[in-house]
């Protein structure tokens, strides 16, 4: 089990993490609830009628990791860019952006903080390491943290397409990279193993 997630009885996923893989996928869902930021009513008082109808934001980010979280729900890459379809296009998912970002973001947070409530509670336990049981619902929360904190070290890394992510492997030790890159295709390995369990 250790470095993997196996299948539970009902649905599970269980792993074994030490103390330092805790810490580490603590970190990083903690620094990608930074990145994602706080939700559109956070300032707000409390007012759900509001926050349901809160409009978001209808250009698209600036930051790469949060367009390659967030992208434009409607692109041609290979078209050209000035042309008349890539105006509408850009239209489009401009108008998309505005009525569905919010709640994307909201999705995002939820299962970053999911992952950090499962950690804290492993923390809890005892020192050194644990085994992290998850229901079948918490295994999805997972899975698409994970998901999300490889989109987001990969583009940090300029990760594209698979051919990539194979010059990751050949990187000297002395790299600067290289920490964010064993962490990338660590999280890569827990991902694979964790979809092997839901598919069961």
């Amino acid at each position: 089990m250790p470095g993997q997630f196996e299948s539970l009885p009902g649905g599970g996923a269980a792993v074994a993490l030490d103390e330092v893989e805790i810490s580490i996928i603590r970190s990083l869902a903690v620094q990608l609830l930074e990145l994602i930021g706080p939700g559109p009513a956070e300032d707000a008082p409390d007012d759900p009628l509001a926050e349901l109808f809160a409009e978001g934001p209808s250009e698209p980010p600036k930051d790469p990791v949060l367009l390659r979280l967030f992208p434009d729900a409607y692109s041609d890459p290979e078209g050209p860019p000035s042309s008349k379809a890539a105006e509408e296009q850009r239209a489009h998912s401009s108008e998309f952006r505005r009525f569905t970002e919010n709640d994307l973001r909201a999705g995002k947070r939820d299962t970053a903080l999911a992952v950090i409530h499962s950690l804290d509670g492993l923390a809890a336990a005892g020192e050194g390491g644990a085994v992290l049981k998850l229901s079948a619902d918490d295994s999805r929360r997972w899975l698409g943290c994970l998901n999300d904190l490889r989109l987001a070290i990969g583009s940090r890394l300029d990760v594209i397409d698979e051919e990539d992510t194979d010059l990751l492997y050949r990187l000297p030790d002395e790299d600067p990279r290289k920490p964010m890159v064993m962490a990338y295709l660590w999280l890569g390995g827990l991902q694979e193993s964790l979809v092997a369990t839901l598919m069961v």
